[in-house]
């Protein structure tokens, strides 16, 4: 497995072959004006031309439309139109908003096909808006998305590691950077706050998961990082003979037994609060379960917390690994892109392929690393493997 830090390149290795060389060419002639109109008029290069413009534009323009976006949930525009069109004057009185600007609105949200145009001067549900209503877990991440496009104001800035107190670190308020869990009262406050966030946000991946995965050979689940256990009430109804075990920091812990034991699952687990990287896990699960875990950290901590999993585990145990990867088919910039930069605001982890979580998995003892066919990869890939 090829190590994905910066190495000096030898003089031999950085001459360019044949087919570097050509590119190149392609490249400058690409970048002249001349050849730039001439391909306009000709129509064997008219389609990508205009292709390649297009895309370039809503590069650029990505950050409008993510607004728009997020205009449209913070006034609750979805919800307004889920039992049918209104006009804009019918909106009017439901958003608080001036008559122009909710129109400005509207128009934009239409070309973003989150709205449609109905009969009688009205507006509906557009096909990407429909999804949208009622949906928490998606709610939830669009309105988180404001602290990123804070820290996103300066991108270089944000590389140099020039910006101070970034807005999405807050969302991490009971880690300091060396790792360690924050005291006090104001914490528990805070740890509600971005624990909430993941439970809302965290169906999309269990449903993934349980349409991938059976769990019928299994008895009892160990869920580390597991939050207000999300994902322990959902795969309850899904499994009603597993038990459960959840580890998590100790406010996080107390906040999931207080929940799931307001649930079906109640009675049949047992949440455990400590720290993941420097605490014991505890034994007689024969799966585990990382979901939405390992991208937040370091390649250190991760090996570690993969080592002590290995060693919680009997044999013939099972590891269960559910998150965004950097390989993700059919959307291969939102790993080292979205998520790449997304960390970097985070201030820890990031975006790795299945190949290197196999790899780190290798190399503390595991065997026989399959990574699952799912349906969403956008919310998650997964990967389980073997004692």
């Amino acid at each position: 497995m090829a190590n994905l830090t910066y190495e000096h390149v030898s003089q031999e290795e950085s001459v360019n072959s044949a087919w570097d060389r050509l590119l190149i060419w392609r490249d400058h002639l690409i970048a002249k004006r001349g050849f730039q109109r001439i391909a306009g008029k000709l129509p064997i290069f008219r389609k990508v031309s205009k292709s390649r413009a297009n895309q370039v534009f809503d590069l650029m323009a990505g950050f409008v439309y993510s607004q728009i976006l997020l205009a449209c949930v913070r006034t609750h525009l979805f919800e307004h139109l889920k039992d049918g069109p209104l006009s804009l004057a019918d909106l009017s009185q439901k958003i608080d908003l001036p008559l122009k600007g909710l129109e400005r609105l509207v128009l934009g949200a239409v070309s973003l096909k989150l709205l449609e145009k109905r009969s009688n001067h009205r507006y509906g549900l557009g096909a990407l808006g429909a999804p949208l209503v009622g949906n928490n877990a998606l709610t939830s991440m669009i309105e988180h998305h404001s602290a990123l496009y804070q820290d996103l104001r300066d991108p270089v800035g944000l590389l140099r590691g020039d910006l101070k107190d970034k807005a999405l670190e807050t969302y991490w308020p009971y880690i300091t950077d060396s790792g360690e869990v924050l005291k006090g009262l104001n914490s528990q406050e805070k740890v509600a706050q971005y624990s909430q966030l993941m439970s809302d946000s965290l169906p999309l991946v269990a449903d993934e998961i349980i349409s991938s995965y059976s769990f019928s050979g299994h008895k009892l689940l160990l869920d580390v990082g597991g939050g207000q256990g999300t994902f322990i009430s959902i795969l309850g109804y899904a499994a009603k003979h597993l038990n459960f075990q959840l580890f998590d920091l100790p406010g996080v812990a107390q906040l999931a037994q207080i929940k799931l034991d307001q649930t079906p699952v109640k009675g049949k687990v047992i949440c455990h609060g400590g720290d993941f990287f420097n605490d014991e896990l505890p034994l007689g699960a024969d799966i585990v379960t990382l979901v939405r875990v390992l991208f937040d950290h370091d390649d250190i901590r991760v090996k570690k917390l993969l080592r002590s999993i290995y060693d919680a585990l009997p044999a013939g145990g099972k590891l269960l690994i559910a998150e965004p990867m950097a390989d993700t088919p059919e959307k291969p910039e939102m790993g080292q892109a979205y998520f790449g930069f997304y960390l970097l605001a985070m201030g820890r982890g990031r975006p790795r392929t299945a190949k290197e979580l196999a790899q780190f998995l290798y190399e503390v003892g595991f065997k026989e690393c399959e990574l699952l066919k799912n349906s969403m990869t956008i919310n998650a890939q997964i990967l389980v493997a073997e004692k």
